[in-house]
């Protein structure tokens, strides 16, 4: 079976649009005007920088997919340099045309210009075949990254108990039953 070429090179301002399209699901949430104002930001300072990249590929002139790729280190802790590939999407009518696999060479090309051992890239967790494909590619898992609004998170954190001796076990199971009978009181039944 053949595929058709597909072709990679450095995004431009006139693909904002269908960039923006493209990575609809993961940009931050708002009106129109700001998503395509945040990609066209993201596009401006891929293209004056060294050490990023929004690589675009094309079928027959038309984008299929894009990846972006920055020149980073393992993790801030991991000072060992890598390659970041994040969010290499493929449009749906695209799909298993060879496009995710051109943009994986593009950032192994990346890595390979700047002197770089390792490329990392993410996936949504529910997003199997994406998951299935870069397991093929031999990407290991190595983290869950794992995303909440700080007011969610600090709900769940534990008040602080600053000058109090601490509590005995149960002084703690009294605490919890009364939070759980004010929680009660305040659901409109």
């Amino acid at each position: 079976m053949s595929r058709t070429p597909v072709t990679v090179r450095a995004a431009e301002p006139s693909d904002v649009a269908t960039l923006r399209e493209l990575w609809s699901d993961i940009l931050r949430k708002g009106g129109l005007d700001e998503q395509l104002a945040d990609v066209a930001q993201v596009v401006a300072s891929a293209a004056a920088r060294d050490d990023t990249c929004v690589a675009v590929a094309e079928i027959d002139g038309q984008i299929a997919g894009a990846v972006y790729l920055e020149a980073t280190t393992l993790t801030p802790l991991n000072l060992e340099s890598a390659v970041l590939a994040v969010s290499p999407h493929v449009f749906p009518q695209f799909r298993r045309k060879g496009v995710g696999c051109a943009l994986m060479e593009a950032a192994c090309r990346f890595a390979e210009k700047h002197g770089i051992g390792h490329v990392q890239t993410a996936a949504a967790a529910e997003a199997r075949d994406a998951n299935r494909f870069m397991a093929r590619l031999s990407f290991t898992p190595q983290a869950m990254l794992r995303a909440a609004t700080t007011s969610a998170v600090r709900a769940r954190l534990p008040q602080s108990r600053q000058g109090t001796p601490a509590a005995t076990s149960r002084q703690r199971i009294d605490r919890v039953l009364a939070a759980r009978r004010i929680r009660r009181e305040r659901v409109p039944g």
